[in-house]
């Protein structure tokens, strides 16, 4: 497995990927929330600078536009393509950042579905299913995976929702500290059950709620309750040999510094 980390596109992506190279990192994953970088001149912009670098970009991590809260309360009502509210616009944002990823050459393209519902049996189900599909056919048109962000929902939920859309490109982007933060599942567990739809993996770690409004505290690597040498131990079971990306979301001298310990604390797991 190759050992990378997150990188933002904004008008100082090439230094960003330079400290990538710097870190001894051998991948990144480009993420972008903000649609007017999606264009010829930033694709080129970002595979030349990776190109001289010599990282791999695993995966493109597509936002989309409108109100965000990332809780229990409003969350549901504000991320990815469940409200209705926001569903149409973000769907046209999805299939943009596809056509973006596709001038990168990037064939995993993953985001946030939402808050996905847990009762097939309901019209919001059926209407969600739909529009995951839509946005699936797109980027198999482009040649592409669609992958979910694990972490608002129980892994089978994400399972029964991948088995209903029922394309051949789905996959599963395991964040296991979001399992956690969002108090969904043991992340070990979720890999028997995700099995061979986990195509891109995220280095992070965090602990359960125990606010009933509020997420889980997100930890530096090896500080919370994932137990990484068991997870990347079934993940090898599960044939999976993708990069493991370090994310660590704060900002500042201590998010490097957490990025190079994780770093050197996968390291260890890998070579162990």
């Amino acid at each position: 497995m190759k050992i990378g980390t997150m990188v933002y596109l904004d008008d100082n992506v090439v230094e960003k990927i330079e400290n990538v190279k710097k870190y001894g990192l051998q991948s990144f994953q480009l993420c972008c929330w903000d649609m007017k970088y999606f264009t010829k001149e930033y694709a080129d912009i970002v595979l030349e600078a990776a190109k001289r670098t010599g990282l791999e970009i695993s995966a493109f991590w597509c936002g989309w536009e409108g109100d965000t809260a990332w809780d229990f309360i409003n969350g549901i009502h504000t991320l990815g393509i469940v409200p209705v509210t926001w569903r149409k616009r973000r769907i046209a944002n999805l299939k943009k950042g596809s056509d973006f990823a596709k001038m990168l050459g990037v064939t995993d393209v993953v985001t946030h579905m939402g808050f996905l519902p847990e009762n097939p049996n309901t019209d919001e189900f059926i209407a969600v299913v739909d529009a995951i599909k839509e946005i699936a056919l797109y980027c198999k048109a482009n040649g592409q995976f669609l992958l979910f962000e694990t972490g608002q929902e129980t892994p089978i939920t994400l399972k029964r929702t991948i088995h209903y859309v029922g394309t051949d490109n789905l996959g599963i982007n395991l964040d296991p500290a979001n399992l956690l933060l969002y108090g969904k599942a043991n992340p070990c567990d979720a890999v028997d059950i995700f099995g061979d739809y986990v195509r891109g993996v995220h280095g992070k770690d965090g602990e359960y709620p125990t606010d009933p409004d509020y997420l889980g505290k997100e930890k530096r690597i090896g500080d919370g309750r994932v137990n990484f040498p068991l997870l990347i131990k079934k993940l090898k079971e599960h044939g999976y040999d993708g990069s493991i990306t370090i994310e660590r979301e704060i900002s500042g001298d201590k998010q490097i510094e957490d990025i190079l310990y994780a770093k050197k604390f996968l390291e260890d797991i890998l070579n162990g």
